[in-house]
């Protein structure tokens, strides 16, 4: 499959405006300092973006970024001035044409961007084997993709890698489409399927089960939205699945349980993150208000304590007392479903 997708990513597709499905709409509820750091991206590597979402974690400053399926750059620019000159942001890529872009573009955006040197780099490679591109473990802080793992077709292998080169105490934050159950594989070799992110799509269970045996205790999803195919053929062919487009943390924390257990601790954000003063989110159900006493499961605890965000919050409570389970610790469709079909009765 990697011979079709990069005929797809280098060749056929041109802009972003040759995609069938609304994937790339990401552009809306921006916040100020993405909308700035957006602005500053040339013309040609932004409009070359066919990402899902926006893969823009806290508290950047100084930080080492791996973008696993870098494509023309964009998300490497953006996170370029969040990391700042004394950060390092380095995009991976398989495609050619796609990297071409990028790297025309490392001196147009050093100088815009008013550092002495460049803080990004681009290499050729597979995201499934870092290993061949020298790749230390434990070598970077945070690990993001935009809407590429899902065209990977080894995608235990992306998580491995991804687990192997990550810091302890490091997190993936990445955007993909998953759909609501598993994909048939005759839809699974259509090349137009699997280029629009559709068919390779993971059934959003087998991810979170692949990524527990990866290492990845307890993925926490950060935001959703169902996915619209503007496209009547796609859209007989793919029938009765549903498609969402989702972004996900998943931390590098060997402490982490596989559920939401209570120990009677709680967290008081300090409000110290540049852009983030009023909240911060941690996932979709943890918008923590600063100031605000906020309960806590043991897992959260440990993705804040042991993280680079613990200068950020006070800690209270200790993990010596066990009070059971969190109740809304569910395994149901985590996705809004919106418009979709809402009559799905069954079991459970």
């Amino acid at each position: 499959m990697f011979d079709e997708v990069k005929e797809y990513y280098g060749k056929i597709l041109q802009s972003s405006n040759d995609l069938k499905t609304d994937a790339c709409c990401t552009d809306t509820d921006m916040p100020d300092h993405i909308k700035q750091a957006m602005s500053n991206i040339h013309a040609e590597v932004a409009s070359r973006y066919y990402g899902c979402g926006l893969v823009r974690p806290q508290e950047l400053e100084g930080m080492r970024i791996l973008d696993l399926g870098s494509g023309s750059g964009r998300d490497c620019y953006v996170l370029s001035q969040l990391v700042g000159e004394n950060g390092f942001v380095l995009g991976v890529d398989m495609t050619e044409e796609q990297l071409a872009i990028a790297n025309q573009y490392i001196d147009y955006h050093t100088k815009v961007f008013g550092y002495k040197k460049p803080n990004i780099a681009f290499k050729q490679g597979y995201i499934e084997k870092l290993d061949e591109l020298d790749l230390a473990d434990n070598s970077f802080d945070i690990i993001v993709s935009n809407c590429v793992i899902n065209l990977s077709p080894d995608k235990e292998a992306v998580l491995k890698e991804a687990w192997r080169v990550l810091k302890p105490g490091g997190e993936l934050y990445f955007s993909d489409v998953y759909s609501d159950r598993r994909v048939p594989e005759k839809l699974v070799n259509d090349p137009i399927l699997y280029g629009e992110c559709l068919s390779g799509a993971l059934y959003w269970n087998d991810f979170l089960n692949l990524a527990k045996r990866c290492g990845f205790a307890d993925p926490r999803l950060v935001e959703d939205r169902p996915l619209a195919i503007n496209n009547a053929k796609i859209e007989q062919l793919i029938g009765h699945i549903d498609f969402y487009s989702a972004t996900y943390r998943l931390f590098k924390l060997d402490a982490l349980e596989p559920a939401c257990e209570d120990y009677g601790q709680a967290v008081v954000y300090k409000g110290t993150i540049a852009d983030h003063e009023q909240q911060f989110i941690l996932d979709k159900h943890h918008t923590i208000e600063a100031g605000r006493y906020f309960p806590v499961c043991g897992n959260t605890w440990n993705m804040l304590y042991q993280t680079r965000f613990k200068k950020h919050f006070e800690f209270y409570g200790t993990m010596d007392k066990h009070f059971g389970i969190f109740a809304d610790c569910g395994t149901t469709l985590p996705f809004d479903d919106n418009n979709f079909n809402t009559d799905k009765s069954g079991c459970c």
